[in-house]
């Protein structure tokens, strides 16, 4: 690659500009939600109670590991502003400070795992067996942490200049290896120390070390570190961090506000027995497996919305959102059409017998569906984090968490409906989030945000 200054990295508004985007981030997205399920595939095979603590493990991991991705989007509006501009130095330095936050941000998260997260889980599991399971589980996953937010800053720059294709080898190495790593650790197999429940732990941390490894030498390989002089601003600049503190920071809360409310489902589905938390955890890999197309449409719509207005095109901004909401929809109906033509296909390979699968299908319907008013509604509120606002979102996201919670705890714990009740709840969650993001991007109170 040339000189930074010989580039233009300004985006098109076109279907073919949206998919050369999010084509390459849908296959890197698979990996959290490829490795998820790798992990239950495997610890079904050990036990439902195994599969059952990996639900709450799983989505409390996924708390730290979304303060990584609150980060990431926030860097990656900033970084695709500066394309759209046509700032190219601008980018190394925001990459180099928003790197060192998130080092800082991993060091916290191990540190509260090893303090706070056993007084939390204490108070809040019944069953002895799975409090011990996933405290000590998490214990050793949580030292993936560092190479997780490395990853994802990373991931940042590529899609945020428009090179999300590069994406693709990071993603092929930490799938494989997650694969390779869970059926060596977990069963044993080929000389490794069989570890059962905690070598899914193990096999995750090798895994997202790979990932990031990889994506390390592939941005080496084309230049991009010359290009964007990703390695000379890591002298701390308190302005630049205070500029991706004040865009990041919203939507760090945002998720982990979004992710603590998924936590608190999954206890109340805990105290519904083993059963209930089992399929609810199956359910949580379907959702985040097929809703990866999704989230793709999401941060396109991040990058894109930023770059355009970078261009000063503000005016074009909803229409580009109405194209990417064409394409997210489309794959959403397909997705949900499949998954209700073939509920047993999907539900056997955890391999938890027929009664666990009856009483799983009614719950899939209802998580197909909600996976069509995600399609929509995460795009229109990324459009908002594109256009710099994202304390705009995260109050959308603190609203429509407060009817969540209220809705699940009053069908779960004060009525005790079935579960099939309790995923309703991501009706409720979605239409409240459409329709607020909605009406905020049509006001146009957004167009004269500078970041």
């Amino acid at each position: 690659m040339e000189s930074g200054t010989a580039m233009d990295l300004r985006v098109e508004i076109s279907y073919k500009q949206i998919l050369r985007i999010a084509l390459p981030i849908s296959a890197s997205l698979f990996v959290p939600q490829i490795n998820f399920i790798t992990n239950n595939i495997f610890l079904g095979a050990v036990g439902e109670r195994e599969l059952g603590a990996a639900g709450i493990t799983g989505v409390f991991y996924l708390i730290f590991a979304v303060m990584g991705f609150g980060l990431n989007n926030g860097l990656q509006a900033l970084i695709a502003r500066r394309a759209g501009e046509n700032r190219i130095g601008e980018i190394g330095k925001i990459f180099a400070q928003g790197l060192g936050i998130a080092l800082i941000l991993a060091g916290i998260g191990i540190l509260i795992v090893y303090t706070v997260a056993p007084l939390i889980l204490k108070n809040v599991i019944h069953s002895e067996e799975i409090y011990n399971l996933s405290v000590k589980f998490l214990k050793i996953r949580i030292w993936g942490l560092p190479f997780l937010y490395v990853y994802q800053m990373r991931n940042a720059l590529l899609v945020g200049t428009n090179q999300s294709k590069l994406l693709i080898a990071g993603t092929v190495a930490e799938t494989f290896s997650n694969i390779f790593f869970d059926y060596t650790f977990i069963f044993g197999h080929w000389g490794f120390p069989r570890l059962g429940f905690n070598g899914a732990a193990v096999a995750s941390i090798l895994a997202e070390f790979m990932g990031m490894f990889v994506v390390f030498l592939v941005i080496h390989r084309k230049g991009l570190h010359k290009s964007f002089m990703l390695y000379k601003h890591f002298t701390f600049d308190w302005k630049t961090s205070r500029l991706i503190l004040v865009q990041s920071a919203p939507l760090i809360m945002q998720y982990l506000i979004s992710l603590g409310s998924w936590e608190f489902f999954y206890i109340l589905i805990e105290h519904h027995g083993e059963r209930a938390l089992a399929i609810s955890n199956t359910m949580r890999n379907i959702f985040g497996f097929f809703g990866v197309f999704t989230w793709s449409f999401a941060a396109t719509s991040n990058t894109m919305v930023s770059n355009v207005i970078g261009q000063g095109m503000q005016n074009r901004v909803v229409e580009l959102i109405g194209m990417i909401v064409r394409l997210s929809m489309g794959l959403a109906m397909v997705v949900c059409i499949l998954l209700n033509l073939f509920p047993r296909l999907f539900l056997s390979i955890y391999g938890q017998g027929e009664e666990f699968i009856v009483e799983a299908i009614p719950v899939l319907r209802i998580v197909s569906s909600a996976l069509i008013l995600m399609s929509f509604a995460v795009v229109w509120l990324n459009a908002i984090t594109g256009s710099g606002n994202t304390r705009i979102g995260l109050l959308i996201e603190v609203i429509t968490i407060v009817l969540y919670c209220i809705y699940v705890y009053f069908v779960l714990e004060h009525l005790k409906l079935p579960i099939t009740w309790g995923w309703m709840s991501e009706w409720l969650y979605w239409i409240s989030t459409f329709t607020l993001a909605y009406f905020y991007i049509q006001s146009g109170r957004w167009k004269h945000k500078v970041i």
